[in-house]
């Protein structure tokens, strides 16, 4: 039996996850809602469906097309990726390179056509983001008016072959038609449609005079979402980023944590800053991260492993992080084999393209105790968190 104590530790530790991540079932459409202030305690539901760059299994990412089919598809929250022009705009890409090229000048990757473009050949650089030199197109030299007259393509074709019939269908959209369609989608559906913005590369953005923070404060000023109970989830792998938002803002903030390696910034300090992610979740690094965010956002396998094909024994991380007050969002559950552990793949298994058991998959996390997922795949994660809420 548990001690008067340890009684009283339980319930602060779930009022302070309540307060973060609310329970199950709350109606958001009653008198008097209004989107911009509706995440209160009873927001997200939970489990929560994060939708990862849109519906990306069924859409090219980062596209309004992919925020809509996933907020069609059960979404409680979708998440733009933010970058920012030329002339100070933030948008929603994946990364600042909008087309990559390999050596020998064939595209790697590419989330636009800018490659096929001649009025940009001369855009083409090389650039080291963050350690990486990368050569091709950056949204950082382009206005928005530019990046307008792109086109938005399928970032993995070979993986997903089917999102290519939509390549060069849509624009690279703003953060701030972004939050226009949470909002809209919002206020149509009857439910509170949050957005989690990731800022990517915030000290190579600052290193240029582009710094994200200010106009990301900024952008949510304008909306009237810079308050505590806006459906609001901003999120960095790296640290300062956060420890700066959190003096400005007091929407949510996760602090996204990798399988391996150091946040950026604690790269750029050198000799100053010497820890990894390894050290961020020990439970002196889990106390630290709740002084500046509400969540931790680890990748998978940092709650439950994977070990020759299949799943190991969960870590204990879910359980620390709740006991210091964070609740815990994993990514990325991915419905195709390339991306399940061999125990999930289904036949045949030597076709990357073909859809694995993502449910099975997303179910050991939920029994793990995570509150929430980002999925490429809605339906699938909806699906999967239904029918673990009836168990």
């Amino acid at each position: 039996m548990k001690t008067s104590a340890n009684l009283k530790t339980a319930a602060l530790v779930a009022a302070c996850l309540h307060s973060v991540f609310g329970l199950p079932g709350a109606a958001s459409a009653a008198e008097g809602y209004r989107w911009e202030s509706a995440a209160d305690a009873d927001w997200p539901p939970q489990p929560t469906v994060i939708a990862h760059r849109g519906a990306s299994a069924l859409r090219p990412e980062h596209t309004l097309a992919a925020y809509l089919k996933a907020i069609e598809d059960g979404a409680d929250v979708i998440e733009p990726d933010l970058v920012i022009t030329k002339d100070g705009v933030l948008v929603a890409r994946h990364e600042n390179a909008i087309a990559i090229l390999n050596a020998d000048g064939s595209v790697k990757e590419a989330t636009t056509n800018v490659a096929d473009l001649p009025q940009f050949a001369d855009r083409k650089t090389t650039k080291t983001i963050d350690g990486a030199a990368i050569t091709g197109w950056f949204v950082e030299d382009f206005t928005l008016a530019e990046l307008k007259t792109l086109r938005a393509r399928e970032r993995i074709p070979a993986i997903r072959p089917a999102n290519t019939q939509f390549n060069d269908q849509f624009e690279v959209p703003t953060f701030q038609e972004v939050i226009d369609l949470a909002r809209t989608e919002s206020q149509k559906r009857g439910r509170t449609i949050g957005v989690a913005p990731e800022t990517k590369h915030p000290t190579f953005f600052r290193s240029i005079g582009l710094p994200l923070e200010k106009p990301l404060v900024d952008i949510l000023n304008r909306n009237g979402l810079n308050n505590k109970a806006a459906p609001v989830i901003v999120q960095s792998f790296e640290v300062g980023n956060l420890k700066d938002l959190r003096t400005q803002t007091p929407v949510r903030l996760a602090q996204l944590i990798d399988s391996e390696g150091r946040p950026y910034d604690f790269i750029a300090q050198g000799d100053k800053e010497k820890r990894s992610y390894d050290d961020l979740i020990t439970d002196a690094g889990l106390k630290e991260i709740k002084t500046y965010a509400d969540m931790l956002a680890p990748y998978k396998t940092l709650i439950v492993p994977v070990v020759d094909g299949k799943h190991g024994e969960p870590t204990g991380l879910a359980q620390r992080s709740h006991a210091a007050g964070l609740p815990v969002v994993i990514w990325t559950l991915r419905p195709e084999n390339n991306f399940l552990p061999a125990a999930f793949r289904k036949e045949p298994l030597n076709d990357k393209t073909a859809r694995g058991d993502s449910i099975g998959e997303i179910t050991v996390y939920l029994k793990a105790g995570v509150n929430a997922i980002f999925s490429d795949d809605s339906a699938v994660a909806r699906a999967a968190v239904d029918a673990f809420r009836k168990q």
